[in-house]
């Protein structure tokens, strides 16, 4: 797997071609929660005053997301801004603060953030909540999987039952922790593979 990072993060992270251009910043990254991934980003100018760019970037025109930039090929994968934004408006409503109900109808928690994988796959796999707590209705943050397939139903995620016991209280652990859940389940990894088979990050 991929490194992990989160989605509030790709915000304000310089677009770069390859020759070493940059175009521009993300602004907001756009998701399909159905399908479990990125679908693009919009696009801010680069001066400290700049505003929105009527330019968007489609995820099939990423190159690499990386730790520092988000890499394309050039300037010509760029698209009209609503080209990226529409079709994910109408595919599905708001990921952040929706709640997160597990298959059986339990409330686990709130979306704070989504995980995402670094390079170029664009793969959500899970997100930060504000967990409910065991005792007297406290939250907390915690890492949870989204599972193979991402489930909307009105303006709540559905996730596995069994998410609930691969959670991680930081994005280090996590990593492990979704591949144990992929592991136990039996299902793909979100990679593709399941754990342990042939391929490299």
């Amino acid at each position: 797997m991929n490194t992990l990072m989160m989605a509030s993060e790709l915000s304000g992270r310089v677009v770069v071609t390859l020759a070493g251009e940059a175009v521009g910043k993300v602004k907001d990254t756009v998701f399909d929660a159905p399908a479990g991934r990125i679908t693009g980003f919009t696009l801010s100018g680069l001066g400290l005053l700049a505003g929105p760019l009527k330019q968007g970037l489609p995820f099939s025109g990423v190159h690499a997301v990386g730790p520092s930039a988000v890499m394309i090929r050039g300037e010509a994968v760029l698209v009209d801004r609503h080209a990226v934004v529409e079709p994910a408006e109408a595919a599905r409503g708001e990921v952040l603060k929706s709640p997160v109900l597990t298959e059986e109808g339990a409330e686990v928690g709130t979306v704070l953030d989504v995980v995402v994988e670094s390079g170029a796959s664009g793969r959500v796999v899970g997100f930060e909540i504000a967990a409910h707590g065991d005792d007297d209705h406290r939250r907390r943050k915690v890492f949870i999987p989204r599972g193979q397939i991402l489930a909307v139903s009105g303006q709540a995620l559905v996730v596995p039952a069994q998410a609930r016991h691969f959670t991680a209280d930081d994005l280090p652990s996590f990593a492990a922790q979704v591949e144990a859940f992929y592991r136990q389940s039996g299902q793909l990894s979100p990679g593709g593979l399941l754990p342990g088979e042939g391929g490299h990050a």
